[in-house]
């Protein structure tokens, strides 16, 4: 990365130190043992053998242990101790996007913030992963506060090569420099390009990578969305660009029957995307610039942990 001017320097620093502050205080004050209960413990490892004691599970016994001394002995296991969490972010050119204070690359930064200091409160390793239509640039999973303050300011700051996006070459690289499990957050904003395909949709072949992720690893899709990407105001006739392909077309937002066929083709694609993502066991998180997405996270959490208890 460049080095950056004296001013773009301090502004670097002013907006690293306010996600600092802001994701401190919420790892501490709204999800305080949240991520802990659900992500710790997906995998357990045996600790040791001890007498059997009323309540305890018939599945634990050991019988081996059990018929040698002749009086019942249970299995005992410890939860894993260390998770690695790999943010594998977007930041295609459609995340410059925002109607409202933030745009969708800085709310997307300051969720991957939040998750990494979570971890890093958990001593859990974290590792980054910054793609558009190219792998721009990669951390291997590490620890430690500076270690996450890097990636912080890598998500806000990074000058990328491209400008579109190839959610499934970024999962391919993932999946060669991750041999071992972890917890991946996939954070874009989900904005499907056309292959032009009749046979097989862009949306398909994504899906197909999404599950061979999701079987190697636990795969988390975190959608961001803008206000205005779902609901045109009335503000006459507008020229709109792809932001990634440059593309123009004309529309009349005035046309109230435009805005609600528009309004309604969206809400039907995301929830379509969103049940074909359970069907394959998918998790999903979704979250607007325009709310504090602290609520829905914690929510999300306590679904994870009800699940593992399950």
């Amino acid at each position: 990365m460049d080095e950056p001017n004296p001013e773009f320097a301090k502004e670097i620093l002013r907006k690293v130190r306010q996600i600092e502050i802001r994701s401190n205080r919420l790892v501490s004050e709204a999800l305080a043992g949240s991520y802990h209960s659900a992500f710790k413990g997906q995998g357990i490892d045996f600790e040791e053998v001890r007498e059997y004691q009323p309540g305890d599970e018939v599945r634990s016994i050991d019988w081996n242990v059990t018929a040698k001394m002749n009086t019942p002995f249970v299995k005992q296991y410890r939860e894993e101790r260390e998770l690695t969490i790999v943010l594998a972010v977007d930041l295609s050119a459609s995340g410059i996007f925002g109607s409202v204070k933030q745009s969708k690359r800085e709310r997307l930064a300051e969720l991957a913030a939040l998750l990494a200091f979570s971890a890093d409160r958990n001593n859990d390793k974290v590792g980054l992963i910054l793609f558009t239509e190219e792998i721009e640039h990669y951390l291997p999973p590490s620890k430690g506060q500076q270690h996450v303050l890097r990636i912080l300011r890598e998500i806000l700051f990074r000058k990328t090569k491209g400008k579109g996006t190839n959610l499934r070459g970024s999962l391919r690289f993932l999946n060669r420099v991750m041999r071992r499990r972890a917890v991946v957050f996939l954070l874009s904003d989900f904005q499907i390009p056309d292959n032009g395909d009749d046979e097989e949709s862009a949306e398909d072949i994504l899906l197909k990578e999404l599950f061979t992720t999701r079987r190697r690893h636990d795969l988390i899709c975190t959608r961001v969305s803008d206000p205005r990407e779902n609901v045109f105001p009335d503000v006459g006739r507008i020229v709109l660009e792809d932001a990634e392909t440059g593309e123009l077309i004309e529309v009349n937002t005035s046309d109230s029957p435009f805005r609600e066929r528009y309004k309604d083709q969206n809400r039907a694609r995301n929830t379509d995307f969103e049940q074909r993502l359970l069907r394959r066991g998918i998790d999903h998180f979704g979250f607007s610039t325009g709310k504090d997405y602290v609520k829905q996270l914690r929510e999300f959490f306590k679904i994870r942990e009800s699940r593992r208890r399950a």
